[in-house]
């Protein structure tokens, strides 16, 4: 039986702001350890050692003008020489599989952060069996990414997949998945695009929950050896990264889940050239407005956030922004009310919770200022705010 959504609001840094918490029963992210059954050969050192080549992005693969629609079985032979199965060094019952995929002609491969955590170095299988072994260049868990670097890799070896503007994304658009499920190398499944814009935790969340915005759902069959590897579109460009699926059994249930390629063009050039990415934060908790909260505020429509908490020292709280100091029942529930109520983004409209996160993912870098549109105690006012790196895991909420 599937477990239920939870939610409830609770102070977590999130990408770009505190949100409100979610627990999602029953999700997985599809790294499940499977002993895998290959050869590993020819070593890769450290990234101290690595070379000047490998913080340089090489040519990535650029999306046509035009370019037709394939068959599910064109699509497969024009990108499986560019995807990889990604294991651990080491071949035991506890060895974790993945997939990853050439990001560029400079041996570069995009994978999942819970793929390749904890790890320096991981052996990377292409299509024809090769086998070769890749440094772990960078890692970001708040997206769920890793760049894997793959040294003397000959360059025909070396087919970077186009990434498409997951903007453009369309449900009901059909989509198609390669990986390794299982250790089933070089498998696809197909499904379409069944949602955009869902919001799932990071794998690697510590005490607090961080979660990823923006991400695509599909049913294309994802299952345990998927992670790290491409959702496509029907001209052979990546949309996503394949890196959860929502279940009870840690099987395929009908729903998995994609981190956009609008993402993986964001963070994949800093994590080759820093190995990390610095992502903007706001520094506030907050709950999405519900009709109850709107009547107890006097709002004519429920839309906007509520600021239940400013962090101490956070940028929200160098601007002034207000969260609640009076604890009141709503709906059957305690909130803190008396914070100010976000209402925009630089003119865009904020609904929910979700709707700032995405906006920060999409448009917004540490060191940028960005107008906030408010409404306290009942008025309208407009509050400019400058975006700081967001505290590591280990660091303050």
């Amino acid at each position: 039986m599937n477990k239920a959504i939870l939610a409830a609001s609770v102070a977590i840094a999130a990408i770009a702001v505190v949100i409100a918490y979610s627990q999602f029963g029953g999700l997985d992210f599809s790294g499940k350890p499977i002993a895998p059954s290959i050869d590993t050969t020819n070593s890769v050192a450290d990234r101290g050692s690595i070379g000047k080549e490998a913080f340089e992005v090489g040519t990535v693969s650029t999306v046509e003008a035009v370019e037709a629609d394939l068959t599910l079985p064109d699509l497969f032979a024009k990108t499986e020489k560019s995807v990889v199965q990604v294991t651990s060094i080491t071949l035991t019952e506890q060895s974790r599989l993945g997939t990853g995929f050439v990001y560029d002609d400079n041996g570069h491969i995009i994978t999942n952060n819970h793929v390749a955590a904890g790890e320096s170095q991981l052996d990377v299988t292409f299509v024809d069996g090769t086998v070769y072994r890749a440094a772990v260049l960078g890692t970001d868990p708040f997206t769920d990414l890793a760049v894997l670097y793959v040294k003397d890799v000959p360059k025909e070896k070396l087919v970077p997949l186009p990434l498409a503007d997951s903007t453009k994304i369309r449900v009901g658009e059909q989509v198609a998945a390669i990986g390794n499920p299982f250790g089933l190398s070089s498998s696809m499944t197909s499904g379409i695009v069944s949602g955009v814009g869902r919001l799932i935790p990071s794998t690697d969340s510590g005490p607090l929950q961080f979660f990823i915005p923006d991400i695509i759902q599909t049913d294309a069959p994802i299952n345990p050896g998927n992670s790290g590897g491409p959702l496509l579109n029907t001209k052979g460009q990546v949309i996503g990264i394949n890196t959860a699926i929502r279940s009870s059994t840690g099987e395929f249930a009908g729903i998995g889940f994609a981190v956009p390629s609008n993402t993986i063009s964001k963070i994949a050039p800093s994590l080759i050239e820093t190995g990390t990415f610095k992502h903007p934060w706001v520094g506030i908790s907050g709950t999405d407005m519900t009709p109850g909260l709107a009547n107890v505020l006097g709002l004519d429509e429920p839309r906007g956030v509520l600021v239940v908490e400013v962090m101490d020292g956070s940028p929200a709280q160098k601007a002034g922004l207000r969260g609640g100091d009076n604890p009141t029942r709503v709906d059957g529930r305690t909130v803190a009310l008396g914070g100010d109520v976000v209402l925009e983004l630089d003119g865009n409209q904020v609904r929910k919770l979700d709707d700032i996160l995405v906006y920060l993912q999409r448009e917004k870098s540490v060191g940028q200022t960005m107008d906030i549109t408010i409404l306290r105690d009942g008025t309208m006012q407009h509050i400019t705010i400058t975006l700081d790196a967001r505290p590591s895991l280990q660091g303050s909420p």
